[in-house]
């Protein structure tokens, strides 16, 4: 029965893998902490540690966001609104703070058609094609 499901809309990540490097000392640290009981593991001590540290500048980068013109959040670029772009004579600039998504269904041909230029600071999702095609304009 289980062979007939099927996800229509793969569902999508909240969150961005990372990888840092840290010290011995350091990492001994928050290892110190999760075992004091203050966190529940190190991605929670980091992910708080990361918070604090946007807190701490939220008035710099809420100025810095207005200034640039950023999107904040999700954006989503489907076929539907490339090729109303299209159609317009219109080139988009795609300014994200947050996660930037150009459906699956958006052949390089049409982005490179309405896409000018692409700027996220966080994640782009797009297939390797279309990302291939914009990489000459995106920053």
């Amino acid at each position: 029965m289980t062979d007939n499901v099927r996800d229509l809309r793969p569902k999508i990540s909240d969150t961005e893998k990372i990888t840092i490097n840290l010290g011995y000392v350091d990492l001994g640290h928050v290892d110190l902490m999760v075992q004091e009981g203050f966190y529940s593991n190190r991605t929670d001590f980091i992910r708080t540690a990361i918070r604090n540290q946007l807190e701490r500048h939220a008035d710099v980068l809420k100025q810095s966001t207005a200034r640039q013109s950023l999107d904040l959040g999700l954006r989503n670029f489907t076929r539907r609104d490339l090729e109303a772009a299209q159609r317009a004579g219109e080139m988009l600039h795609i300014n994200v703070l947050g996660l930037a998504t150009i459906a699956q269904d958006v052949t390089p041909d049409l982005a490179r058609a309405t896409i000018a230029s692409v700027s996220v600071l966080g994640a782009l999702h797009a297939t390797p094609a279309v990302k291939a095609a914009l990489a000459d304009r995106t920053r």
